[in-house]
């Protein structure tokens, strides 16, 4: 997994218990990153949202967070007024710039951290996301048991829903 060391996602690739990276190249638009992050959500495919639906079902039952689907997020999420601490969609934003998005869950059972990061050139732009995973305990542990593979299914048809998106 190369990921540029720019990248505010960097220190959390160290001793990573889960990490991966997947891209797709875009229409550059002069997009910003947390416009991509906002398309990327709301263009989740259904079976992802039903899944998250799921997750959330189950993960209760062991005291765990219900996130929500990824496709729901506050109508009136800006980005002007977005702050690190603040919910967008089911993360935490951690930090902001116009090129990268760095949002966080953390739970008692794992810390998640992801980086939507956009590399421009020319007529196009590559978007990079890449997630890293800090497992705390044994539920963590069994959790991504289960995750880890269905993660690797998730974000490449995310991604592809987005490309269907922007073209």
């Amino acid at each position: 997994m190369e990921i540029s060391e720019q990248s505010l996602i960097e220190p959390y690739l160290d001793n990573a218990s889960f990490a991966d990276s997947f891209s797709v190249t875009l229409p550059n638009r002069q997009q910003s990153a947390f416009d991509v992050y906002l398309s990327l959500m709301k263009s989740s495919p259904d079976w992802v949202n039903r899944l998250m639906a799921l997750r959330n079902r189950i993960v209760s039952l062991f005291g765990l967070k219900n996130l929500g689907t990824m496709s729901e997020l506050t109508a009136n999420l800006d980005e002007a007024s977005c702050k690190p601490g603040d919910r967008i969609g089911i993360f935490t934003l951690v930090k902001l710039t116009p090129n990268e998005v760095l949002a966080e869950d953390c739970d008692k059972h794992l810390n998640v951290h992801l980086s939507f990061l956009l590399v421009p050139h020319g007529e196009q732009v590559t978007l990079h996301v890449t997630t890293a995973v800090h497992v705390k305990n044994w539920l963590g542990r069994v959790y991504m048991l289960f995750v880890a593979p269905m993660h690797k299914l998730i974000v490449p048809a995310s991604l592809k829903a987005l490309e269907r998106e922007y073209t």
